[in-house]
C-alpha cells in the first residue's frame, strides 16, 4: 500500500523526464502515466494488464493524487495501451534515476539487499545475444532499487 503522500509525490519525480510521445493526441501527462505504473508495481502488480486493472480500481482521491486528467467531473486513468506505449518508449535511465530519487526519500533503511539476474525470453540485443536483466531488491522492503539490462555473452 502507498500512503497518500507517497502517491502524490511520485508524479513529481517523473516531471523532468522527456516525453517520447508525439504532442498530438496526448491525453495523459507522462508523469501521471509513469506514477500510476510505478505505484501499481510497488503494490505488487506485474504486467501491463495488471497495472491497468489496478489503475481502473483507484478511487477518485487516489486518481487526483496521481494527477489524473479530470473530464466531466471524473478523473480518468490511462488505458492499458497508453501505459504499455509509454513504458516501452520512455528512456530507462531517466526512469531509473527518478525512481531511485523517490525511493531514497520514501523507502527508509534496508538492512540487506539481494542481487538477482534473469534472462529475458525471446529478447536479443543488436548482436543476437540473449538479454539479461539484473535487479537489486531490498529483503525487508521488497523494493527494487535498480534494474539494469545487459548482455551476458560478449
Amino acid at each position: 500500500m502507498l500512503t497518500a503522500a507517497q502517491m502524490q509525490s511520485l508524479a513529481a519525480f517523473f516531471r523532468e523526464i522527456p516525453d517520447p510521445r508525439r504532442a498530438q493526441g496526448r491525453r495523459h501527462r507522462l508523469s501521471t502515466v509513469l506514477a500510476i505504473a510505478a505505484g501499481a508495481v510497488l503494490c505488487g502488480m506485474r504486467g501491463y494488464r495488471a497495472i491497468a486493472d489496478w489503475a481502473q480500481g483507484l478511487g477518485p482521491k487516489a486518481r487526483e493524487r496521481f494527477g489524473c486528467r479530470r473530464q466531466k467531473g471524473r478523473y480518468l486513468v490511462p488505458s492499458e495501451a497508453i501505459i504499455r506505449n509509454v513504458l516501452i518508449r520512455v528512456e530507462p535511465t531517466h526512469l531509473d534515476r527518478a525512481l531511485r530519487r523517490w525511493n531514497e526519500l520514501h523507502a527508509g533503511e534496508d538492512a540487506s539487499l539481494a542481487i538477482d539476474g534473469k534472462t529475458r525470453c525471446n529478447a536479443r540485443d543488436e548482436q543476437g545475444h540473449p538479454t539479461q536483466v539484473m535487479s537489486v531488491v531490498g529483503h525487508q522492503t521488497q523494493i527494487c532499487y535498480t534494474q539494469k539490462k545487459w548482455a551476458l555473452y560478449p
